[in-house]
């Protein structure tokens, strides 16, 4: 492998973008410091009708930090934070930053198996989450080394009388009203903002070393991964992200924060971009259409990160005309291939860019993109960020494959993760020389534009959401009346993939579709659950008795080119 690659895409870039750009040698916490310091008095979170400044969200972060530290919180220790976006997940994630200590950011909808695993992995003694997730976190008391449990309300943080409405709304919705009183382990985060910071000791914080977020991920044993990312990786990525969006105004922008910030791109792209530049979050709990449509014509966001799904459904609501979406000047799609039937419409009816990028996990998350204001390239993934290096390595020879020769596309930069949590030989895997191999096929042009053209890994990508097949099957195969199973991703015109189940029974056991929905709902997550299953006698196998997933992934790609 050549030590450096040639890199043509720096041709490419617009005269406002540097090739290489200065990342500042700090923490989040000293740049969320000095957001404050340069717009203290703005607005930082519009949620639903109430508006935080950015001199609240710190003091409130700063409450909860010396609230983590009077209960002998120690530097480096996971705090899991459950929560959808929201001020609460703003002030959490800050709050666990300057107390000294690293986020694991949970997904809501874990069932108990999937958060008692992550819990246990990550050795969180403390987790933060929702009223209404209480009864199912309470139990992981017994089964974790989770000691204290913060509970948010989502009413805390709404205008008159939506707060005063919501508890009845939310008992109308979920049937019932959990209430958690402030002692003991349980502690409230009303409560703990209360208390004020009084008795908060600043914590020193190495920004190349000491880790920020523990991000969950797949993993080849079928179990998920902690992802390493430090400060530094962090701060590179959302810095890269403000020399792309060139022409966005500091102190001016607002971004529609859809994305969750349980997914990096979410937090990277929203949460901690919005802090770098000073811009105003507007942000919603929850993806539903009517309520993104109807946030954007009042609201005016200018800036609206977000995956394929997500504009395709937008696009065709059927009450899309009587909003006014011309406030979005740039979109950056990321987590699935963008259609670009779906990027001309978009562009057509906001006025606005929409490009796709690529990113993983462990890059935190960006890597590469198109751009936005001049020459892009439909199907591309667009090309490496600033102070990113990408080349495609031969399958045949591990070198650096030849121009339009397809190989396994490896990156470096300093977004880069520091590894895998307590997984030395899967980082060795994948981090070699400094450089990361991503698993995903694809090629690169003459002039440096990259294309992904499969996954080496099995991942399957619906609506925007990992799926790793793997976990799918242990469940499946816990089933008592299935002899084998395999899951795979197969197209899907919404959501991009849809997770499908081929099954084979044990010899006279009977068994429905229905039947194993419910069973695989109790132990997963409802976008993890197939939506497709196929009951087969026999599964195909190579020689050593290997399930061959690929030829079934192909042999319904051939069902769907004949039934079209």
């Amino acid at each position: 492998m050549r030590e450096e690659t040639a890199k043509p895409w720096l041709k490419l870039y617009p005269e406002e973008i540097p090739s290489i750009i200065q990342i500042e040698d700090k923490s989040l916490v000293e740049l969320f410091q000095e957001a404050v310091q340069l717009y203290g008095y703005k607005s930082a979170v519009h949620f639903l009708g109430k508006e935080l400044t950015f001199s609240q969200l710190y003091e409130q972060a700063l409450a909860l930090a010396a609230y983590l530290q009077k209960l002998g919180f120690l530097k480096g220790e996971k705090v899991a934070i459950m929560l959808p976006n929201s001020p609460q997940a703003v002030i959490s994630f800050y709050g666990v930053l300057l107390a000294g200590g690293t986020v694991v950011q949970t997904n809501p909808l874990y069932t108990e198996r999937e958060l008692m695993f992550q819990l246990n992995d990550s050795n969180a003694k403390y987790m933060i989450s929702l009223d209404i997730l209480y009864p199912k976190i309470s139990k992981m008391k017994a089964l974790t080394n989770v000691e204290h449990i913060i509970v948010a309300r989502i009413q805390d943080y709404l205008p008159f009388p939506k707060n005063l409405l919501y508890p009845f709304i939310q008992k109308k919705q979920q049937g019932v009203v959990v209430k958690v009183e402030h002692r003991g382990k349980n502690h409230l985060l009303s409560e703990i903002i209360k208390s004020g910071v009084a008795t908060y000791i600043p914590v020193p914080i190495n920004s190349k070393e000491d880790l920020a977020l523990l991000q969950y991920t797949g993993g080849t044993t079928g179990f998920p991964k902690g992802v390493m990312l430090t400060h530094s990786n962090l701060v590179a990525n959302a810095t890269m992200c403000s020399h792309w969006l060139y022409k966005c105004k500091k102190g001016e922008e607002k971004i529609l924060g859809v994305l969750p910030f349980f997914h990096v791109y979410g937090l990277t792209t929203v949460l901690i971009l919005s802090v770098l530049q000073g811009y105003e979050m507007i942000l919603l709990p929850k993806f539903d259409t009517e309520m993104v449509l109807k946030t954007i014509h009042k609201q005016k966001p200018t800036l609206f990160p977000g995956a394929p799904t997500i504009y395709i459904a937008l696009l065709n609501h059927p009450n899309l005309t009587k909003y006014d979406l011309s406030s979005i000047d740039s979109c950056i799609s990321g987590s699935a291939p963008l259609p670009v039937e779906v990027q001309e419409k978009f562009e057509k009816i906001t006025g606005g860019k929409l490009v796709e990028g690529y990113g993983l996990t462990e890059t935190s998350p960006v890597t590469h993109s198109n751009f936005l204001w001049t020459d892009r390239v439909t199907g591309s993934i667009g090309v490496p960020w600033p102070n990113t290096d990408a080349m495609v390595v031969s399958l045949q020879t591990g070198e650096q494959a030849e121009i339009d020769e397809i190989g396994e596309i490896a990156v470096r930069g300093p977004q880069v993760m520091k590894g895998y949590w307590n997984r030395p030989d899967e980082t060795e895997a994948v981090l070699r020389d400094g450089w990361f191999f991503t698993g995903d096929l694809g090629y690169m042009d003459e002039r440096g534009y990259f294309y992904i053209v499969d996954r080496k890994k099995d991942m399957i990508i619906a609506s925007g959401f990992n799926i790793y097949p793997r976990e799918v099957e242990e469940v499946l195969y816990e089933h008592e009346k299935i002899q084998e199973a395999v899951v795979a991703g197969v197209p899907d015109p919404y959501r991009g993939e849809t997770v499908k189940a081929y099954v084979v029974l044990k010899e006279g056991a009977a068994c429905t579709e229905e039947e194993l929905d419910a069973f695989i709902r109790q132990h997963l997550a409802a976008y993890k659950v197939p939506r497709i299953y196929e009951f087969r006698s026999e599964l195909p196998k190579t020689a050593v008795g290997k399930i061959l997933r690929r030829s079934l992934v192909e042999e319904e790609r051939e069902k769907q080119k004949k039934a079209t």
